[in-house]
C-alpha cells in the first residue's frame, strides 16, 4: 500500500524500520542495517538514519560545516570516503538532538544523490530532488514532493 507524504507530521516523527537499508558508494556497500530509524515529514520522502556502526570502518570522516533544522536541532556533516572517492558533507547527523528526536543520536543519514545506490528491501531509492534533502523515494512513497522548483514555499 502507497504511503502519501501528505499523511506524514509536521513537525517530523521518527519510526523505527526493520526494512533492510543500504549504501552504496564507490562500487561497494558502506553500510548494511535492518535497524534503521526513517523520520517523516510533510511533503518529504523518508529520510533513513543508519546507527554509524552500520557503516564500514573508515567510510565516514566529520567535515566542515552545520546546519540547523527547526525541530531536530543541529546537524554535523561527515564526508563520505571511498577507495577512488570522496562525497564532501554528503552525510549528517545529530550528536545532540533537540527534545523527541534523541533516537537520531549516534546515526548518519546519507543524500541518496551522492550515492551509487540506497536501497530498501533491495529497491534502489531514487533521491529526492533539490540539493537541500535528502529523501529516499521508492516505490511505495507517493508525493507530490517538496524539493524541486517552485517548492519551497509549500
Amino acid at each position: 500500500m502507497a504511503e502519501s507524504v501528505w499523511d506524514y507530521p509536521r513537525p517530523p516523527a521518527v519510526e523505527a524500520t526493520n526494512k533492510l537499508i543500504e549504501v552504496v558508494f564507490d562500487g561497494r556497500r558502506i553500510a548494511s542495517t535492518r535497524e534503521a530509524v526513517r523520520v517523516l515529514e510533510t511533503s518529504h520522502p523518508p529520510v533513513y538514519y543508519l546507527a554509524k556502526g552500520a557503516f564500514t570502518a573508515g567510510s565516514l570522516r566529520p567535515a566542515k560545516g552545520t546546519s540547523i533544522c527547526e525541530f531536530k536541532g543541529v546537524a554535523s556533516y561527515y564526508d563520505v570516503i571511498g577507495p577512488n572517492r570522496v562525497a564532501t558533507a554528503a552525510a549528517w547527523g545529530y550528536e545532540n538532538p533537540s527534545p523527541g528526536y534523541s533516537e537520531l543520536i549516534d546515526r548518519v543519514a546519507v543524500y541518496p544523490s551522492a550515492m551509487d545506490a540506497c536501497l530498501v528491501d533491495g529497491e534502489q531509492a531514487e533521491a529526492q530532488e533539490g540539493d537541500f534533502y535528502g529523501g529516499w523515494i521508492t516505490g511505495d512513497i507517493v508525493g507530490p514532493f517538496k524539493g524541486g522548483p517552485g517548492t519551497w514555499g509549500w
